[in-house]
């Protein structure tokens, strides 16, 4: 089934702003929020297009690519990918946390108190060489997080006490206010919707049940990756609240530019200057590519602009599915100084050249002198 252009999931027109573009998203969000329709699946998948769609337009990268290739082009890579909604509330935190989604739901996805908020999803960047995604590289990179405190196992008490139960909320984490005959449903102000207050402060942690420690995480970069994705690594964000399961870690990768090598999707380009003679009598020349040299058969008569293709010497692809291609691109060169042996055969070759006029120069010639014989 073919996918829905971005802009019309969200009701928006091309030249949206990026701001409009969020409030266009806000509102479909909160119109097909899973909580608001529980059971329907159709709301379920629409809650999801619409993020898949702010996912894209949202960034100015990936929206650049998109207007230009739309969904199949070779410099579109797709949307976020979601599994789950749980992966839209994690990726998108600064709609749902602290919004009227936050409000509405009393903090968590029922409405009702929950054992406590997931943990903060955490981002970094990683700058890797061009090459360097040839194959599956390891980065290591160092951060500073908030973890479950291992003194009151991330509760916030004190050893040996236990939290109380709220008593504005009774327990549930949210509270009613009723306004003639609306009601509206949010998060307790007292325990901020954990249902617990602690009487009793741990003292390593002072209640929060969270500490900062230093940690220096292995990111595993998938061969193929380009400039501008962004990984997201499971469960290495902040720890979650009360138990609560941890954020994730996102980190955004940046390929450094190549001075010889350019890049689109998965394949390789490259400009290589060839000489004259070498174009119109055929050689085997030693061309760089990702792995390393490679022979490159130039035919006889090839033409300066012709692009000959190395099959499978691009990068891999995302998919798992083969390689990309390297395209070498020749630039004929015209040599700025001659000796005069050079010279004389040259001028030999062009006496020659008046002599035999290709088809290509004949039909050219005959074009110019019917446009000055009218």
């Amino acid at each position: 089934m073919a996918k829905r252009d971005y802009y019309e999931v969200l009701g928006v027109a091309k030249n949206s702003s990026p701001d409009e573009i969020k409030k266009a998203y806000h509102k479909l969000a909160l119109k097909y929020h899973p909580d608001r329709n529980p059971g329907d699946k159709e709301a379920e998948e629409k809650f999801k297009e619409a993020a898949e769609a702010y996912g894209v337009l949202q960034d100015p990268e990936k929206r650049r690519a998109y207007d230009q290739f739309g969904h199949e082009g070779p410099g579109f890579q797709g949307g976020p990918g979601f599994a789950n909604v749980e992966d839209i509330f994690s990726a998108f935190s600064d709609i749902f946390g602290g919004s009227i989604f936050g409000d509405m739901f009393g903090g968590g996805r029922g409405g009702t108190r929950t054992a406590g908020r997931r943990g903060a999803s955490l981002r970094c960047s990683i700058t890797l060489e061009f090459t360097d995604v040839a194959q599956t590289v390891e980065k290591v990179i160092s951060l500073r997080r908030n973890e479950s405190c291992d003194t009151c196992g991330g509760t916030g008490a004190k050893p040996g006490t236990t939290p109380a139960t709220c008593k504005q909320c009774g327990g549930q984490g949210v509270v009613m206010t009723s306004a003639g005959f609306f009601s509206m449903r949010s998060t307790c102000p007292r325990c901020q919707g954990r249902g617990e207050v602690i009487t009793d402060a741990c003292p390593k942690c002072h209640g929060s049940g969270r500490v900062a420690k230093e940690r220096e995480i292995t990111i595993k970069v998938p061969a193929g990756i380009e400039d501008g994705m962004t990984l997201r690594v499971a469960g290495e964000g902040e720890a979650g609240e009360n138990g609560a399961p941890p954020g994730d870690l996102l980190c955004d990768v940046h390929i450094k530019p190549h001075p010889l090598f350019k890049r689109a999707g998965a394949d390789v380009y490259l400009v290589v200057p060839v000489g004259f003679a070498q174009a119109a009598l055929g050689a085997s020349i030693e061309v760089p590519t990702l792995k390393g040299k490679a022979e490159l058969k130039i035919a006889r008569g090839t033409q300066s602009g012709q692009v000959l293709r190395m099959r499978g010497e691009g990068f891999p692809k995302l998919d798992g599915y083969g390689r990309g291609d390297q395209l070498v691109e020749i630039a004929i060169e015209v040599p700025a100084k001659l000796t005069r042996d050079q010279e004389r055969l040259l001028r030999e070759f062009a006496e020659t050249e008046e002599q035999n006029i290709s088809p290509e120069r004949k039909s050219f010639l005959d074009k110019v002198r019917k446009m000055f014989t009218k």
